[in-house]
């Protein structure tokens, strides 16, 4: 573990505690709906069914996280909480212009949160035994990696970040380089031929290492092994099935987001600066998806219920590879312990102006998600989900 990294998890552990004995408030609100005068946004919150007695949310905390919106970072929040004992909140405006309230049921781009969906396709695909989780992946695409990569990874090791690729060509590293090119199409074919042509970064299996090229060769996987788009084989074997009928891909290149949406914000040049409209194509299968609160909730549900993939390769989705150095991912999603023990299972999603988060302890006793607009979206995310999430599973 590096200095860097040390440094950052103290902080974040420190940043935990703090918040889980600063919000640990009184009894639990009933249903409520406040207006924040001057400001033309509301707060609107409810819960539902009173306190079970093995302890709900904490609701107190939660609509605190609500307070203040839009508030120069935050525009809009909306936030789901369920398990034992329900509550939504949504709060800030959907557009800094007008400032019309936000919309409950608005779409929004879920950024990585797509990942997950990308590797339950692949699971189910190895429960009908037409992918095999330890076969290389060249197995599935044959010349997809040149002589340089004299070990190839498998299958299981994009799933878990451990494959040793390096990433590919991007449109810029920043929102600010990236801004220019918002409109500009780079295909994840492209990502992933300039990707492999600079070699493995280490062998695969060696160590974890987070990043989006993983998951763009899966989304190719799926394509070569079930000859249909990504795209399509998420809606008929996800989307469609479990009844989310708002979320979705963009078009092609297609910067907009249809239906009932947000506004989006971020600092360029040292001014807000509107970044709804963008085409994230290349983000394509690691994180191109839109969809709503309600629909990802419902995904989340009925993965943890064994509903999507098989329970056995559930459990294999959430097992953290033993490698070297810090693992913290199983496939797709990241594991995290609070201080009082609980595990939770998370995965995060950004784009500029986006921040979306899942999250639930393996017996679905406690799930939230959540989408905000931040200017932030596209920093160290942590603030923002000890801010919205984090409060979820304080009882």
């Amino acid at each position: 573990m590096t200095a860097r990294t040390r440094a950052r998890t103290r902080a974040r552990t420190a940043v935990t505690s703090a918040l889980l004995a600063a919000l640990v408030a009184g009894p639990l609100a009933g249903a409520a709906v406040a207006v924040q005068p001057g400001t033309g946004s509301s707060v609107a919150a409810a819960s539902a069914g009173g306190v079970p007695a093995d302890g709900g949310p904490d609701v107190a905390a939660l609509e605190k996280a609500l307070v203040g919106i839009p508030d120069g970072d935050v525009s809009t929040a909306l936030v789901r909480v369920g398990g034992r004992g329900r509550w939504t909140g949504t709060a800030g405006v959907r557009d800094l212009r007008t400032g019309a309230p936000a919309l409950e049921h608005a779409r929004f781009r879920a950024g990585s949160t797509t990942k997950v969906v990308t590797a339950a396709l692949v699971l189910q695909l190895v429960a009908e035994g037409r992918v095999e989780l330890d076969a290389p992946v060249t197995r599935y695409l044959p010349g997809l990696l040149p002589d340089s990569f004299t070990e190839p990874p498998t299958v299981r090791h994009l799933l878990t970040y451990t494959s040793g690729l390096k990433p590919g060509a991007n449109l810029g590293s920043t929102t600010e380089e990236m801004y220019p090119n918002r409109f500009r199409t780079l295909s994840p074919r492209r990502v992933v031929a300039t990707a492999v042509a600079k070699g493995p970064a280490f062998t695969p299996g060696e160590r974890q290492k987070y990043q989006n090229i993983d998951y763009t060769v899966l989304g190719l996987l799926i394509e070569k092994v079930t000859d249909d788009r990504y795209e399509d084989q998420a809606d008929i074997r996800i989307f469609r099935p479990l009844g989310m009928r708002h979320t979705g891909f963009p078009a092609g290149p297609d910067p907009r987001i249809h239906g009932p949406h947000h506004r989006a914000y971020t600092d360029i040049g040292g001014r807000t600066t509107d970044v709804t409209e963008w085409n994230m194509s290349d983000r394509w299968a690691a994180g191109n998806m839109i969809s709503t609160t309600a629909d990802l909730e419902r995904f989340l549900v009925a993965l943890f219920r064994g509903r999507v993939v098989p329970r056995p390769l559930l459990d294999q989705m959430l097992d953290v590879p033993d490698v070297e150095g810090d693992a913290s991912y199983g496939m797709a999603w990241e594991r995290f312990v609070l201080d009082d023990g609980t595990e939770i299972w998370g995965k995060t999603g950004s784009r500029p102006g986006y921040h979306t988060v899942l999250a639930a302890t393996r017996d679905l006793s406690r799930t939230v998600v959540y989408s905000v607009n931040a200017k932030s979206a596209r920093e160290d995310g942590f603030p923002l989900v000890a801010r919205f999430a984090l409060p979820a599973f304080n009882r």
